[in-house]
């Protein structure tokens, strides 16, 4: 009967040591996802800025298209472009009934704000004020880089 306690006191519990050699190991892992998870989110981001522009220009070109069949009265010097991304939201009036381009103007998510860049057709393409007269193309305001090493405000 002795010899069953002493071995039961013998194998109880860890040791400080092995403890310790646990959390470290764990520690390690940690830190090695963590700079994934923040290319994860970055990624995400990324990928709702492509979604953001790309329903953006839909928008605008649907505008356009309206426009050019004649259902939309437009600006002669607006090349049938609308005249801001706010019109998009309100709606025009086509043929006695109310339509809507976009459900709202969607947050940059690399600003947080939902301020884009727009560039109208007599503005440069790679320039960075809106001359006013129209919007043909928008663009983040972020200044940062992506993964891809392009800047946001290219896309």
């Amino acid at each position: 009967m002795l010899t069953v306690r002493t071995r039961r006191a013998n194998e109880a519990g860890l040791t400080l040591v092995e403890l310790i050699i646990t959390v470290f190991i764990l520690s390690i892992l940690a830190s090695a996802a963590l700079p994934v998870m923040r290319f994860q989110v970055k990624r995400e981001k990324e990928k709702m800025l492509r979604r953001d522009l790309w329903e953006m220009r839909s928008a605008i070109d649907a505008y356009k298209d309206a426009a050019d069949r004649g259902y939309i009265r437009t600006k002669v010097d607006s090349f049938n472009y609308p005249p801001s991304l706010q019109i998009l939201v309100n709606g025009v009036d086509i043929k006695g009934k109310k339509v809507r381009f976009l459900r709202k103007i969607p947050v940059d998510p690399m600003t947080g704000k939902a301020k884009w860049g727009l560039r109208s057709m007599q503005d440069s393409p790679d320039s960075t004020s809106w001359g006013g007269q129209n919007v043909f193309n928008v663009y983040s305001l972020s200044t940062g880089t992506a993964l891809n090493g392009t800047k946001y405000s290219t896309w």
